[in-house]
């Protein structure tokens, strides 16, 4: 579902802020692997997602989405194959539209508009449906304007309209790291829930090691803007945090973490 071929990125090339983020990376993903990427700061994670999502032109290699060679293709025209949460919980929905607005507006992306009435009592139906997922009262309500939820709140509605085209690559760039530890927890198990139940192929961000290990079907760790360590299968469910503290160290060449990685 997803293929980067050997994608190099630099930043300020030829000046003295010259920073090589990506160094080659290639990876795989097939339909409805669901990968964890984890590493300390700069280590290029972010910037991987923003190649794939066409946030910038990658220097040299290739990115293509079920069979579509994306590479040279802009951002706006990559958006019909991707669903994408920030970190920030204020960057995935319109603060001064409605819940329902919002969910209607995910629900019509990529079709032409008409002068139909916004939306119908079978849509308002299925969203209603569709919000008690997340299991936090908002299907009762769906006027209420976005911009006076909780942080949380908004997080687990942008992740609903991210997934309800069923997109063919989900990317979640460290979407729980400005939330509480509980309400981090309820939205990566509605994340997983999602996941699962929509097969939907994603690639995850997070400091965080123990999610990183609990969740998805495979772990990569990034270093310097390569990937040092990839782990799946029951290697991944019998990893350890003090495993991948190890192999962090073996990947960098030192016993020293990264903080936010410890810290996490």
């Amino acid at each position: 579902m997803l293929e980067i071929r050997d994608i190099y990125k630099t930043f300020n090339a030829g000046t003295v802020n010259e920073k090589r983020a990506l160094n080659g990376v290639s990876l795989t993903l097939n339909d409805g692997d669901f990968v964890t990427v984890i590493g300390g700061n700069g280590a290029g994670k972010s910037t991987l997602l923003n190649a794939v999502a066409g946030v910038w032109p990658v220097d040299r290699g290739a990115v293509v989405i079920d069979g579509q060679d994306v590479t040279r293709l802009p951002e706006h025209k990559r958006a019909k194959y991707i669903g994408r949460v920030f970190q920030d919980p204020m960057m995935g929905t319109a603060a001064t539209m409605q819940i329902e607005e919002n969910l209607a507006l995910a629900a019509r992306r990529g079709q032409s508009r008409t002068l139909r009435p916004g939306i119908t009592r079978g849509e308002r139906e299925e969203y209603r449906e569709l919000l008690k997922i997340l299991d936090l009262g908002l299907e009762a309500r769906m006027t209420a304007k976005v911009g006076l939820l909780s942080g949380g709140q908004r997080q687990a509605l942008t992740l609903l309209m991210a997934t309800l085209k069923k997109p063919r690559l989900l990317l979640l760039d460290e979407h729980t790291a400005a939330l509480d530890p509980k309400t981090a927890a309820k939205v990566l198990e509605t994340t997983e829930r999602i996941v699962n139940r929509d097969h939907l192929t994603t690639l995850m961000i997070t400091h965080n090691m123990r999610d990183a290990i609990a969740h998805g079907n495979r772990l990569i760790m990034m270093y310097e803007g390569r990937i040092a360590v990839d782990v799946s299968g029951e290697e991944k469910k019998k990893l350890t945090v003090e495993e991948l503290l190890a192999k962090f160290g073996q990947a960098s060449g030192s016993d020293e973490a990264d903080d936010k990685l410890l810290l996490s």
